[in-house]
């Protein structure tokens, strides 16, 4: 399938700002058999002093922009068009979750995606042993381990409620658990915080949703806005498997894949320090269409 993706990020600032440094991760990826990108460009006004373009740790591409002269306004515009393979599912070979952790002893490799990066408390995602006792309840050590993960997303599913207006970028995912209430962000850090409690790694992964459901089909949520949603190892033959939380099912053709990494804060869309005084307001406009 595919897809002309557009976004457009801007920012107003109530006093202008003379020093800014942005790190910009919104140029989806070609992940090799799943997604190509075939074209991309990303134009920001005002034009930076500085643009840098850059692969980080996790393989994602990095746009690192800074100014040094005033300005009161800033927008971040991106088209790309993307190739996205659907994916067959494949049968559940994972091993018993008894087991993962012999499967995880074998993983020597320190590789960007080996599982070792994926399995404790990263800088955003701290553990909590309210995410254990939750997963705990859901699981059994006979049950493989992509019935698990399954298992945890579907209850996530269940038990909260997507409510645009109940978090922010910086609230903590323990206090979105407690309240069972969030948005994208909120069920994928919640999510992998259940799984690695349990001893199967777990990441976040950044992306775009499309836009309009097949027919018949009701919207999927979170279409207007960045996407976001889980990775999680599932043992050496099967790998690694992508599920979305906020809609309870596994990732596929209608999920464009943007960044990886240990949470948000490795794949944040726009990250960076700005100097100014006052308050400033943003608004984030998205449009997946398949062509």
């Amino acid at each position: 399938m595919l897809y002309d993706v557009t976004l457009e990020i801007t920012y107003d600032y109530a006093s202008p700002a003379n020093y800014g440094h942005h790190a910009l991760r919104l140029m989806p990826a070609t992940i090799p058999g799943e997604q190509k990108l075939l074209s991309g460009q990303i134009h920001i006004v005002p034009g930076p002093s500085e643009r840098h373009d850059r692969v980080d740790f996790f393989g994602n591409a990095v746009t690192d922009v800074a100014y040094r002269r005033s300005h009161s306004e800033l927008a971040f515009k991106l088209k790309a068009r993307i190739d996205r393979t659907a994916m067959p599912e494949e049968l559940d070979i994972s091993p018993p979750l008894s087991a993962l952790p012999k499967e995880l002893s074998a993983v020597q490799s320190l590789a960007p995606k080996a599982p070792v990066h994926f399995l404790s408390a990263s800088p955003r995602l701290p553990l909590d042993p309210a995410f254990a006792v939750y997963a705990q309840d859901l699981v059994e050590p006979g049950m493989s381990t992509i019935s698990a993960v399954e298992a945890i997303g579907e209850a996530l599913n269940r038990d909260m409620r997507f409510d645009a207006e109940a978090t922010t970028v910086d609230t903590p995912a323990i206090e979105a658990f407690e309240r069972r209430h969030g948005v994208c962000q909120d069920f994928s850090h919640i999510m992998i915080a259940c799984l690695r409690s349990i001893g199967i790694p777990a990441g976040y992964v950044s992306g775009f949703l499309r836009t309009i459901p097949p027919e018949g089909q009701e919207r999927l949520e979170g279409a207007d806005a960045m996407h976001a949603w889980i990775m999680a190892w599932c043992g050496i033959e099967i790998g690694w498997i992508e599920y979305d939380p906020t809609n309870a099912l596994r990732v596929g053709q209608d999920h464009i894949v943007v960044a990886h990494g240990r949470d948000y804060g490795d794949a944040a869309p726009v990250k960076g320090v700005l100097r100014t005084s006052g308050s400033q307001s943003t608004d984030h406009k998205v449009d997946v269409v398949p062509l």
